[in-house]
């Protein structure tokens, strides 16, 4: 997760963050973005892995720029919900995706 500590405190770019037909390269889609964030708040989003939309991860924001970041499994009966994952599931998803990722960060940034 070391690669992404760049990211954090960075202004999340909203336009950009929701723009589904760009975030489509990636192979990423909104799973929520508040229509007007609050002080704090949060993006979820999703990322195929393993040929699934499966992994869905979190972007905290504090006044606008990210706080925090989390990953977890989706849950598909219950799309609220996100499972951890394990250190070697994480290290997984990125070998698998963390080009992906870091370029959609930087591209939300």
């Amino acid at each position: 997760m070391k690669r992404f500590r760049q990211f954090l405190g960075k202004k999340l770019d909203i336009q950009r963050a929701t723009n589904e037909p760009e975030l489509s390269r990636w192979n990423i889609k909104v799973r929520y973005a508040p229509e007007v964030p609050e002080d704090f708040d949060e993006y979820e989003f999703g990322i195929d892995y393993k040929n699934e939309q499966d992994v869905g991860f979190l972007v905290a924001i504090e006044r606008g720029k990210i706080a925090r970041l989390l990953f977890g499994w989706t849950v598909p009966e219950n799309p609220d919900m996100l499972r951890p994952m394990s250190d070697n599931e994480l290290e997984g998803l990125l070998d698998a995706k963390g080009r992906d990722l870091i370029e959609f960060f930087h591209f939300v940034t």
